[in-house]
């Protein structure tokens, strides 16, 4: 499947970061902790790196920076084709890092009661983490 997106691209996390700063793979999964992630996240959408930055770890403040890709990346099979048909969240990764050029104030939330949810699906587990 090809990239459908050239831009711009969201970033969700709790970490403080400043403009010029990278982003990169190797961090523990929000998702599981035993998994060493491959690759580093991002998407298109601002709304869904915003759900990203609030089920991050962390007691930091969700944030959700633009960032530009370093290099090549592919559309994050976690959520694509395996889970979901296309590409519905516009969601990608790469194993080259993303460089932070800005940080958005704010974007369109989620329902709290959503996010609740969400967290307990992932203490209970959301299935294979595809790292490859």
């Amino acid at each position: 499947m090809a990239v459908l997106d050239s831009g711009p691209f969201f970033h969700g996390t709790k970490a403080k970061l400043q403009v010029g700063e990278f982003l990169t793979a190797g961090f523990r999964s929000n998702y599981r902790d035993t998994v060493v992630m491959n690759h580093i996240y991002f998407t298109a959408l601002a709304k869904g790196a915003g759900l990203a930055a609030e089920i991050a770890k962390g007691d930091g403040k969700p944030r959700v920076y633009i960032v530009e890709p370093t290099g090549q990346f592919e559309n994050d099979p976690n959520v694509t084709d395996k889970k979901f048909p296309g590409n519905p969240t516009r969601s990608y990764r790469s194993r080259l890092p993303l460089k932070v050029i800005g940080e958005l104030e704010s974007w369109e939330p989620y329902d709290p009661e959503f996010i609740r949810q969400l967290r307990r699906r992932i203490e209970t587990g959301m299935g294979e983490i595809i790292n490859d």
